[in-house]
């Protein structure tokens, strides 16, 4: 028996969504947009957690701090690996903007960068290294 090149679900009541309450219209969903559930969730959260909405959109550029450069990130554990045993790193020829916190150094390492996390800098310092930063050279 050859079987047919487009199965389609004519005839059929739900064509295979289940319900048939399904894709009618904005039942199934409580509503259009915030009505039903969700406007009563808006509700809760603006009583509980008042820093939870409006977190999606844009920043302006006054709102973003700004890399020149590639502006990528490392942290502190990948430094440390590709540094490969010398004592001395330029970050900017390797192609990254900004060392980050995560990770230790176990050895006192001289870090170029064009920006560093003020944790990073404690952290790169506590050891015994330096920080220096685009502003420094």
């Amino acid at each position: 028996m050859i079987r047919k090149k487009v199965v389609k679900k004519r005839g059929s009541k739900t064509h295979g969504y289940g319900s048939k309450k399904k894709h009618r219209g904005a039942g199934s969903r409580g509503g259009r947009g915030m009505a039903g559930v969700a406007k009563h969730m808006k509700v809760w959260l603006k009583k509980n957690d008042p820093g939870h909405l409006g977190k999606r959109g844009f920043k302006t550029l006054a709102q973003r701090k700004i890399i020149s450069g590639t502006g990528r990130a490392i942290n502190l554990r990948d430094v440390e690996k590709l540094a490969n045993g010398n004592r001395e790193i330029d970050l900017e020829k390797i192609g990254y903007g900004k060392v980050l916190a995560t990770g230790s150094l176990k050895k006192p390492l001289t870090v170029k960068a064009l920006a560093f996390s003020s944790a990073a800098r404690q952290k790169i310092e506590k050891t015994g290294g330096r920080a220096i930063s685009n502003e420094e050279k």
